[in-house]
């Protein structure tokens, strides 16, 4: 059984918004799940298979996208980018999310066309791990051709997420049918906030919001078009619907949204995507640019904000990800305030609106990115003490 210890650790984030901050300065992974966390000695963690000294850096869980436009393989025509998820995986992203692979050009709209890209993407992308990533996609576009016997097919082979905000529907209310059927049939709905995007898409707002209920508002924040305040107070504090956050919506609201959710003892709902690449472009570095953001300017603590991107992504779609706990998936992240920052931490540099340096990014407790080719360098770089040999092949 293969094992891996990451040792000298400064500060554990765990990702859990209940206990943000873990004690100890080991982190043990045994044949891919996180198995304690201690202390080196007490842990016996130099006889692990594979040691990495994180030299006093932050280790945290691997940030969750959310929102994140996957089309066919790892080519996104949108933008017409090659390897762009390897690339979110060197921004410390080590799951995505669809918000739905609307970007597929020809996307179809009868039913039989919709599911079976929804089959298509979920199928593909189960198979396909572009430097380790975790893409969780096949999230059905709503359409109103779907019929309810639709959604128990869909459920049946597995798919499992939804988006609504880009079908043929004349009015957003009229979505509602379909909704309710993914919901039925334990499929998670995503739906569209704000004004358009692209189009064929809708605007939405917190008044269907709020009558739609769908799982997740999806970029409440706007996408890019902001919903307006009041619309986001009734959202906060009469609902319990989840909140995203993206680096692709409105800044401003993002800021306000967050206060809205600390006043209303709501950040257990506030979640964290890119929202791209889209117009916005390919941003791999958008997750913990968002986050940086929301402590530094929303005065919130770093550890906190992480939790956000992390542990409550994790919590609203049932991923096994996004925690560091005994049991949870080894998705981790060894970071620090980028080399040249005026503060001395990795927590401190993100309330400070410093984006932190990431060094090593493991995914299923392997090391898939030594040093980050997209975050600046960190200022405490970690080192591997131990690996093994790759064997030989035999002629």
């Amino acid at each position: 059984m293969a094992s891996l210890a990451v040792i000298n650790i400064g500060t554990i984030a765990s990702g859990d918004l209940d206990q943000p901050l873990l004690r100890g300065d080991c982190v043990l992974v045994e044949d891919g799940k996180i198995s304690a966390i201690g202390g080196a000695d007490q842990l016996n963690a130099n006889s692990a298979d594979t040691v990495i000294d994180a030299n006093g850096a932050t280790v945290l869980p691997g940030l969750i996208d959310s929102h994140f436009h996957v089309a066919i393989g790892d080519y996104q025509p949108r933008q017409k980018v090659v390897d762009f998820i390897d690339s979110y995986t060197h921004g410390g992203v080590t799951s995505m999310i669809s918000a739905g692979e609307i970007h597929t050009p020809g996307r179809p709209n009868d039913a039989a066309g919709v599911k079976a890209l929804a089959i298509l993407a979920q199928r593909s992308y189960s198979n396909l791990h572009p430097n380790g990533a975790k893409v969780h996609a096949g999230a059905v576009v709503l359409e109103p051709t779907l019929q309810e016997k639709d959604f128990e097919e869909l459920a049946a082979e597995g798919i499992w997420l939804a988006k609504f905000g880009f079908g043929d529907y004349s009015d957003p209310y009229d979505g509602e049918a379909q909704i309710r059927w993914a919901q039925k049939n334990g499929i998670k709905v995503m739906c569209h906030s704000g004004g358009a995007s692209i189009p064929g898409s809708t605007a939405i707002s917190a008044t269907h919001l709020l009558r739609l209920k769908p799982d997740i508002c999806g970029h409440v924040n706007g996408g890019p078009t902001s919903l307006d305040n009041d619309g986001l107070r009734r959202l906060v504090s009469e609902t319990d619907l989840y909140l995203q956050l993206v680096q692709a919506g409105n800044l401003r609201s993002s800021l306000f949204i967050l206060g809205l959710a600390q006043e209303h003892d709501g950040m257990g709902r506030v979640v964290v995507g890119s929202d791209t690449p889209t117009g916005t472009g390919m941003m791999p570095l958008g997750v913990v640019k968002t986050v940086t953001e929301l402590s530094s300017l929303g005065r919130l603590p770093a550890a906190t904000a992480l939790c956000l991107a992390t542990g409550n992504n994790a919590k609203a779609w049932g991923l096994n990800s996004g925690i560091i706990a005994p049991g949870r998936d080894a998705d981790l992240l060894i970071a620090d305030a980028p080399n040249g920052s005026t503060c001395d931490n990795m927590f401190s540099a993100m309330e400070n609106g410093d984006v932190p340096g990431i060094g090593v990014v493991i995914i299923d407790s392997v090391i898939r990115v030594f040093r980050s080719r997209n975050s600046p360098p960190p200022a405490k770089v970690p080192q591997i003490l131990k690996q093994p040999t790759p064997s030989l092949p035999c002629f």
